[in-house]
């Protein structure tokens, strides 16, 4: 959300934003509904100030003239009641207007329509070079066991998946090393509830465009939360922070629900796509200065790299183009992994630095050292997310025989094996 009073001085801006970002969203509508709502303000201010002085002329009057002048403030006060829905209705439906006003991105981000239009920043490590007929994460997963995916679907739905023995702890290490890095670079460990309240939606950005993307409980008007993001960026709503207290360091860890409506027949093989997952999310609420802010959105990404580089895997970042970025987005980064059997890099994290537009929505402020409230900046980045990034990591790291070499970062959390062997088709437990 950006300041009112900014897109009324700023319209072809406003304009230029909204056509650079692809929103669907009519400016002249929206500043035409500003302007009527503050000429019902007016009229209302007037109103009041009306009955205010001639409630002063009641106790002064005689006998004979109190009467009339009763009836006259009644009069006032039934027009006043006339308006005040009239004005309600449409702040609701100017507020609506302002939810959908796109952020400025920045003048270093690229402009373009879509994905094609991103760039690539690098590309880290080496492709594998197999001296095998490799294989696919889903055939990796099923020979040896450790996946199940045709009877999960039938309990659970379509794009449902169920891990099992070796996998289920991979999975669960992957989250324990992102912890673990997260907490040595001073972030503070929140596990976050799936459900959120509507307004947490409206506070990150998700609503109202996204509504379609969300499974809601109808009966206890909650909704199924697709990212940590969603409950760490609703926490401080409302309050004034204290400068001192910032930057807050959040690493955010529990299930992600996404309906994935309209992506229907593509990406729905095995781990891909699917309406389940878990992720531990990096949040961070700064001071209000855009080199804060750069300097935050540089080390989100610096430590998804770590990871990835540690978890051994060949990627590329991408700086995504106005088209691609969100709504929200000041600037944006995706860091994407390779699937050997796709010949392609895959998205596996996103960073993006939204300055105040999130803190607007919230009202999450704080006071500066000179006594002044502004509103905070955030940025998010994934840290580890499962199980799309598996889909990566069985597949670059998988032998002849279909195991799967587990680099050193993450031996400690798998009992130190060096190696994952299924018990299906490979006839050995674990060495």
């Amino acid at each position: 959300m950006l300041d009112i009073k900014f897109v009324r001085e700023n319209p072809d801006i406003i304009k230029s934003v909204i056509e650079q970002k692809r929103v669907n969203l009519d400016l002249d509508k929206l500043l035409a509904l500003d302007s009527e709502v503050a000429e019902i303000k007016k009229n209302l201010q007037a109103l009041q100030e009306q009955r205010n002085s001639h409630s002063k002329k009641i106790p002064k009057a005689t006998n004979e003239e109190r009467p009339a002048l009763i009836e006259q403030g009644r009069e006032i006060g039934k027009k006043i009641d006339e308006i005040k829905p009239s004005l309600h209705e449409k702040e609701e439906e100017l507020k609506d207007y302002l939810y959908r006003v796109p952020n400025i991105p920045s003048p270093d981000a690229p402009i373009g329509k879509d994905e094609n239009d991103n760039i690539e920043i690098k590309r880290v490590g080496s492709m594998p070079d197999f001296e095998f007929t490799a294989k696919d994460h889903v055939e990796l997963l099923e020979m040896n066991g450790w996946a199940e995916f045709e009877k999960v679907a039938q309990v659970c739905g379509s794009r449902s998946y169920s891990l099992r023995d070796e996998m289920v702890l991979l999975e669960n290490a992957m989250h324990r090393v992102a912890l673990d890095m997260l907490r040595e670079k001073g972030f503070n460990l929140v596990s976050m509830p799936a459900l959120v309240r509507e307004g947490a939606l409206f506070g990150t950005g998700h609503f109202p465009e996204g509504r379609d993307q969300v499974y809601h409980l109808q009966e206890d008007d909650l909704y199924l939360s697709g990212t940590a993001e969603v409950q760490l960026n609703y926490l401080h709503a409302g309050e004034i922070l204290k400068e001192d207290d910032l930057p807050i360091l959040y690493a955010g860890i529990g299930p992600c629900f996404r309906r994935e409506a309209g992506s229907y027949g593509r990406d729905v093989r095995g781990l891909m796509r699917v309406h389940q997952f878990m992720k531990v999310e990096q949040y961070i609420i700064c001071k209000n200065d855009s080199e804060e802010s750069e300097k935050w959105h540089k080390a989100l990404l610096e430590t998804a790299e770590e990871l990835v580089v540690k978890l051994g895997l060949p990627y590329r970042v991408i700086e995504c183009c106005t088209g691609d970025m969100g709504a929200g987005k000041v600037r944006m980064y995706d860091v994407e992994c390779w699937v050997p059997s796709e010949q392609k890099f895959r998205e596996t994290h996103s960073c993006s630095a939204l300055y105040s537009w999130q803190a607007r929505r919230t009202n999450t402020r704080y006071r500066d050292r000179e006594g002044n409230v502004r509103f905070c900046h955030t940025l998010n980045n994934t840290a580890i997310a499962t199980p799309r990034i598996m889909v990566s990591f069985l597949e670059v790291h998988q032998q002849a025989d279909g195991s799967i070499k587990v680099p050193e970062i993450l031996r400690p959390y798998l009992m130190g094996q060096k190696v994952l062997k299924g018990k299906k088709n490979l006839g050995e437990t674990n060495a």
